[in-house]
């Protein structure tokens, strides 16, 4: 029940991460770079912070591929928000997330069980629904947002499978975030940061620090007891909650073919996180 009720948090904060980015850069508060790095540079400055004060030891091996996924995640997540709406970005993210770390747990020798699979595939298929005109509608604005989308999913599904077998989350999640925020700041010179309002630099802080920042940590913590398929599943959760929030806090609509496809997914998600029946001789 623990466990459960630590990944609801997590998802919520993920779904927060759609909204609150939406929210700053579709206004045109901040630029989609100044939001990456301002989010980047707030949740490594929380997480040091928390390192430093329990006097927790930092990785004594720096791993430079989850900072790499991670910078791919932010850029990518970030540029994509200026033209797809919240629920639709979620839903390209964690589609994408799904097939990342479903194949990278099969690749790592991961046993995934058929109610998992079949869970997994009920699931998908809820996100399809919500691709279906008059549903949640399909990103109008060509496939360069979809692509961005996709290059996010990759990077955090490599984040999330690099996660697995951390023994310090929160030190390790520090040194991530460390690593990656030079690299977010490189990847923004093209771009440029231009114009930030205090309100836009206000949703990117809240972002990085609490959202990224303090979920990445835990989302590490609970990762080792998930493995690969659960957490890959569990985070197709993440759109439905960014629909809602959507329709609650920016507006968006919801139809009732949307409501359909948020059932179906949650459908899936249950059977995909039965737990395995035990056999007794």
């Amino acid at each position: 029940m623990r466990l459960f009720a630590l990944v609801c948090l997590v998802m919520a904060a993920f779904a927060a991460n759609s909204l609150l980015n939406r929210a700053g850069v579709a206004t045109g508060q901040i630029s989609p770079m100044g939001f990456a790095l301002v989010r980047v540079l707030a949740g490594a400055l929380t997480l040091v912070i928390l390192t430093r004060a329990p006097a927790r030891p930092w990785p004594t091996r720096a791993n430079l591929l989850p900072a790499l996924a991670l910078t791919a995640y932010l850029v990518g997540f970030s540029l994509a928000y200026l033209a797809l709406d919240a629920g639709v970005g979620a839903l390209i993210l964690f589609a994408g997330v799904q097939v990342t770390m479903l194949a990278g747990g099969v690749m790592s020798g991961e046993r995934l069980p058929a109610r998992r699979v079949v869970g997994a595939c009920v699931a998908l298929l809820g996100l399809g629904v919500l691709l279906l005109p008059g549903a949640q509608a399909a990103p109008g604005p060509g496939l360069g947002p979809v692509v961005l989308m996709g290059v996010a999913a990759v990077g955090w599904g490599i984040y999330s499978l690099a996660g697995r077998r951390v023994q310090n989350p929160v030190a390790q999640s520090a040194a991530n975030f460390t690593l990656a925020a030079p690299l977010v700041a490189l990847a923004a010179v093209p771009f440029g940061l231009g114009a930030m309002s205090w309100q836009g630099a206000g949703l990117a802080v809240i972002s990085g620090a609490v959202m990224s920042g303090l979920g990445y940590a835990l989302w590490y913590a609970v990762l080792p007891a998930l493995g690969a398929g659960r957490a890959a599943v569990a985070q197709l959760t993440v759109p439905v909650i960014a629909i809602l929030g959507g329709v609650l806090f920016l507006g968006e609509r919801l139809s009732a073919m949307a409501m359909l496809a948020s059932i179906i997914v949650l459908a899936g998600v249950a059977l995909a996180s039965l737990p395995a029946r035990s056999s007794h001789k």
